[in-house]
């Protein structure tokens, strides 16, 4: 009798965070093959401004007792985070009038490794010896995914706006943990997708975007949709990552551009040979970058006490 009992606690913590992290993903995955379906009825930076509207809406309402004392450290902080943002899912969503949503969320997934080297460009942190690893993994995928085999990378238009988008989303996650002990997170997120929405509001006429789409329910249950799962994908993560070990929840995320496809081929998408093979290696390279194998990290051991010897 007492057995179940004392296996709940460890079941709890460890196997339902996975599962939750597994779910937000799959979630995280359907969302392009959903974004892409309705740009058939909206403008893409329009749409990604009311998507993140929606987003912010759902994410104030769940938040409410955690508004009040708001500094001017957080607005700045959420203006950031916003203007990186607006910049990565508009840069990705105009990317998907012309690739497929496959395709999408694969060159999507290179922001995993562009963090670490972009914290080595911006803020002089050394890599690790994986992260180079990963890196050259996801160049090779980069390579295969353009459809040119061992020659040079020539993006078209779409993915080379996917890949700008994939940076901007590399510099939201670092800019989240460069403000994170400083702020209110909570207050910072919902800051973040109020000014995410309103600076994609104020691209869409500069991009020759001037009208809202007409109304059509299907589109309005997309936009309430995401903003729940936006809020839900938030609140998930930040619960589930305090229980589950970090290089864990990155190879469960590794996961999104493979769900992607999945959902891509079920709504009739067909990729080549040579890009499914280059967003395999693209996956390898996320998995790659985050995986600190014991044997590293018993050899920085010596190093260090070496050094203080």
């Amino acid at each position: 009798m007492s057995t179940p009992v004392s296996q709940t606690p460890s079941i709890w913590r460890t196997k339902v965070p996975q599962l939750a992290l597994i779910l937000i993903t799959i979630i995280w995955g359907g969302s392009f093959i959903t974004v892409q379906y309705s740009l058939n009825f909206s403008s893409p930076v329009i749409f990604v401004g009311l998507r993140f509207a929606a987003a912010a809406i759902a994410v104030t309402l769940l938040s409410l007792k955690h508004l009040k004392g708001m500094t001017l450290k957080e607005v700045a902080a959420g203006a950031i985070i916003g203007a990186v943002i607006a910049i990565g899912y508009g840069t990705q969503t105009v990317g998907l009038q012309t690739i497929s949503s496959s395709e999408s969320a694969f060159l999507t997934a290179l922001y995993v490794p562009l963090v670490p080297l972009l914290l080595w460009l911006l803020f002089r942190k050394k890599p690790h010896f994986m992260t180079w690893i990963g890196a050259l993994f996801a160049f090779l995928g980069l390579v295969f995914l353009t459809g040119n085999g061992f020659g040079a990378v020539q993006l078209n238009f779409g993915q080379a706006l996917t890949l700008l988008g994939s940076i901007a989303i590399a510099l939201e996650i670092i800019f989240i943990s460069h403000f994170a002990p400083k702020v209110n997170t909570r207050r910072v997120t919902v800051l973040q997708l109020i000014f995410a929405s309103l600076f994609c509001f104020l691209m869409a006429p500069i991009l020759g975007e001037s009208q809202l789409p007409d109304f059509h329910w299907h589109l309005a249950g997309i936009f309430v949709g995401l903003g729940i799962a936006s809020a839900c994908i938030q609140l998930v993560m930040n619960w589930a990552q305090e229980m589950v070990d970090p290089s864990q929840a990155a190879i469960i995320y590794a996961g999104e551009p493979i769900w992607a496809s999945l959902f891509g081929r079920m709504a009739g998408e067909r990729l080549p040979t040579l890009v499914l093979l280059g967003g395999l290696m693209v996956v390898l390279g996320v998995i790659a970058s985050e995986w600190k194998p014991k044997f590293f990290r018993k050899e920085k051991i010596e190093e260090l006490k070496e050094d203080l010897s």
